[in-house]
């Protein structure tokens, strides 16, 4: 860190003006990368789904912009980005997101942009959406409805409206 020829040497005005020197230039530098520091904050990682486990028992509504794992059970309307339900998982209310995964249970209706019915699927209400798969072997009773933004929760829009009541068993 020191050196011995800047101590030794009557120049200390040497290690004066480089350090005056020296202190023009650091607020230049953390100027210049805190300009590189803002694009780069922008991209940060995306956080992990919040897990709702299979003990935990809500009652009340979920909101984020994130993802959700549900496990557990749920009273009450949840709104996410990507929503996923459990097998074990139970949920009574409105369930909104962009992409819905069902493998458990919900009462209610479900509003997507994709929704995905898989095989241990069990949905008891009217389901309206932009895409959707159902596999063979999910139970639904209800309507399905396609909409070009079924995330709004206005007014139907003109597309054309598939109505249907099944159910599936393996």
């Amino acid at each position: 860190m020191f050196s011995k020829s800047k101590i030794n040497e009557p120049g200390s005005k040497t290690s004066e003006s480089p350090s005056a020197d020296s202190a023009a230039p650091k607020p230049a530098a953390p100027a210049s990368a805190s300009k590189d520091m803002k694009p780069a904050t922008p991209p940060k990682a995306k956080p992990p789904a919040s897990v709702l486990s299979s003990d935990l028992h809500i009652s009340g509504n979920l909101k984020t912009t994130g993802d959700i794992q549900v496990e557990g059970t749920i009273e009450g309307d949840i709104r996410a980005h990507l929503l996923t339900i459990g097998e074990g998982a139970t949920v009574r209310g409105e369930v909104t997101a962009d992409d819905v995964v069902i493998n458990g249970r919900i009462v209610g209706r479900v509003r997507g942009l994709k929704v995905r019915l898989t095989s241990t699927a069990r949905v008891e209400g009217d389901i309206i959406h932009k895409t959707i798969a159902i596999e063979s072997g999910a139970h639904f009773e209800g309507s399905v409805q396609r909409q070009d933004d079924p995330l709004s929760s206005g007014p139907k829009t003109t597309a054309p409206v598939t109505s249907a009541s099944f159910e599936k068993k393996a």
